[in-house]
């Protein structure tokens, strides 16, 4: 039985994910329907995340440090390669780091600040 926390905590990481597609879309005024590119787009990432989540088990322990890092390496790297491979898509060198560095931001930053309201709260 997964949790109420750990059902926020892999709405969050999608959430995440979807965030990170629509800026870069938007930044680079990709043209056709918002949401179908959307989708196209963020299809390998997302699969990453549930991959990232079964390796890590992320359901016992959503936000821990150590299930952050996981989730995040896990997209990105699967990712990327399932972006390359199975959908086609290109994976420059730029694109690489800007992922790597705001699917970081994104994943380990929203537990990050759950960890400091749930401390705060108490």
């Amino acid at each position: 039985m997964i949790t109420k926390r750990a059902q926020l905590a892999l709405a969050a990481d999608l959430v995440a994910v979807i965030a990170f597609v629509a800026i870069g879309r938007r930044s680079h005024h990709e043209p056709g329907n918002v949401l179908v590119g959307i989708a196209k787009v963020a299809a390998p990432f997302l699969i990453a995340v549930i991959v990232g989540w079964l390796v890590s088990r992320a359901w016992r322990n959503p936000l821990s440090n150590t299930t952050g890092a996981i989730v995040w390496l896990t997209t990105v790297i699967v990712g990327l390669l399932l972006r390359r491979f199975a959908f086609d898509r290109g994976t420059a060198t730029a694109f690489v780091i800007v992922t790597s560095a705001t699917v970081a931001a994104f994943i380990l930053g929203w537990r990050g600040i759950a960890r400091w309201r749930l401390a705060t709260s108490e």
